[in-house]
């Protein structure tokens, strides 16, 4: 048996989109150590990217902004007597249509929320009796940076990361199932692309780096990987921070002096 003992446990992995999504590392990580992956996706171009990619595994299209969407992925799996051990929340979605926070439209932040936050409590609250009594449940969030450019995502992500607590206790009446957030630093994904000025963003957050270096889909996944593990099942209810240490080091010396000398 292997160390995380995921061999033949089932996950149910939202979020893919490409190859360089978080998503897509942890479920490429997660079937090279023998787990059964359950795919859930958002469109029918996703949908056809991931059963590609994935032929071994179970896929569904999934609008998370439908309820009865979520309903009839949950019949389905209770249908085929699917217990899953994990879930991975990787969802995220915002109209950057203005760059400043107070112009924020009513209308994009309501569907922000839906998707890439509530989504989360209603796919657990839908799924529970889908679950085994020990699954571990971990969401993407961000680090503690405030960056500009990230708009309105930031309190949205904020809530994210307070809900793990509350669906923790919730949860903790009647079951052992986790919930825990990996908050990760500045990523190369397709969809940070999308968000105004962040390749500017990703390379200044490289220099505050301990390591110098910018933190790696890859290392993100392996911790996602862990917390959906039994072997972390003493950590509940909390957001890890994976960004290279670059929490502690924002009065880099040498990124001070370069700001000095120009």
């Amino acid at each position: 048996m292997s160390f995380l003992n995921l061999k033949d446990k089932t996950f149910l992995i939202t979020g893919i989109n490409n190859k360089k999504s978080v998503a897509f590392f942890v479920a490429k990580t997660l079937e090279q150590e023998g787990s059964k992956l359950v795919l859930s996706v958002q469109n029918e171009k996703q949908l056809e990217f991931v059963k590609s990619m994935f032929p071994e595994s179970i896929a569904y299209q999934c609008d998370l902004q439908s309820t009865e969407s979520i309903q009839t992925l949950a019949k389905d799996l209770k249908k085929k007597e699917i217990t899953l051990n994990g879930i991975l929340h990787s969802v995220a979605f915002a109209r950057f249509s203005d760059p400043d926070f107070h112009n924020t439209k009513f209308e994009d932040f309501q569907e922000a929320i839906r998707i890439s936050s509530y989504s989360l409590m209603e796919l657990s609250r839908e799924l529970k009796s889908s679950l085994d009594i020990k699954a571990s449940v971990v969401t993407i969030s961000i680090s503690s940076l405030r960056a500009t450019s990230y708009g309105y995502m930031g309190p949205i992500k904020a809530m994210l990361s307070s809900s793990i607590d509350f669906l923790a206790k919730s949860f903790s009446k009647d079951s052992k199932v986790r919930f825990n957030a990996v908050a990760a630093g500045p990523l190369k994904t397709a969809a940070s692309a999308g968000i105004p000025g962040y390749l500017e963003n990703y390379l200044y957050s490289e220099q505050l780096t301990l390591r110098k270096e910018g933190l790696k889909t890859q290392e993100v996944a392996d911790t996602v990987v862990y917390l959906l593990s039994e072997r972390s099942s003493g950590i509940n209810a909390t957001s890890v921070t994976v960004d290279a240490g670059m929490n502690v080091n924002y009065f880099d010396e040498k990124v001070v002096e370069a700001y000095n000398n120009l």
